[in-house]
C-alpha cells in the first residue's frame, strides 16, 4: 500500500465521487441490464456506466479510475470487449487503518 498515491487518487473530486457511487452501486446503477447478461455488481461497474453517470469524457473516466487502480483502492475484470470495476475493501480497510494509526 502506497499512502501517498491513495491520497493523490482521492484528492480529486470525480475520483472520490466513483469512489463513493462503487461503495453501493445499486443506489446509482441499473442492476437490470447487467442480469440481463448473467452479471451482477459483484463483478463491478461497467466504465460505460460510470462515463455516462459523471457526464465526462470516456478517456477521462478511463485514466481516473486506472489511477484509482494504480493506487491499489479498485479492481477490475474485463469480460468481451466490456472493463468492469469494483472496490478493493482490503485495500480500503489497510487504507483506514494506516490513517487512524498515523495520522
Amino acid at each position: 500500500m502506497d499512502p501517498l498515491a491513495i491520497h493523490k487518487a482521492l484528492a480529486n473530486p470525480a475520483r472520490l465521487r466513483f469512489m463513493h457511487w462503487l461503495k453501493e452501486p445499486a443506489k446509482y446503477f441499473d442492476e437490470n441490464s447487467y442480469r440481463r447478461q448473467g452479471l451482477g455488481f459483484h463483478i463491478g461497474v461497467c466504465v460505460g456506466d460510470i462515463q455516462a453517470r459523471a457526464g465526462l469524457a470516456q478517456s477521462v473516466v478511463s485514466g481516473y479510475l486506472q489511477t484509482l487502480k494504480d493506487a491499489g483502492l479498485l479492481d477490475s475484470e474485463r469480460i468481451g470487449k466490456w472493463t468492469y470495476y469494483r472496490r478493493n475493501e482490503q485495500a480500503i480497510a489497510a487504507f483506514a487503518e494506516h490513517v487512524r494509526t498515523e495520522l
